[in-house]
């Protein structure tokens, strides 16, 4: 038996753009309802984005209106504002 080195999935910054491995970075998504939160374990249905664990990539992808191109959808307020929370706290 070879010893084969697994592949590691690399994902890509909504905020800075840079690929990273995708246990780097956090994942917002978006279920079939239109809801949009974070998904801390990265396992939840619907469509993901991911954005690095940094305020800074999370402000740089809001302003630039990242999240919606992603979801195609129209995201509110209060909702960026709750993702902003949660992810001070698991910084």
């Amino acid at each position: 038996m070879s010893a084969t080195k697994r592949k590691i999935p690399l994902r890509k910054c909504l905020g800075c753009g840079e690929m990273k491995p995708k246990k780097e970075l956090m994942r917002v998504v978006c279920t079939a309802e239109k809801a949009v939160s974070l998904d801390p374990t990265g396992r939840q249905n619907g469509r993901g984005a991911y954005v690095c664990r940094s305020a800074e990539c999370f402000a740089k992808a809001r302003k630039a209106k990242r999240f919606e191109r992603a979801f195609e959808c129209r995201i509110p307020e209060e909702v960026f504002e709750t993702i902003e929370t949660e992810l001070k706290a698991l910084e």
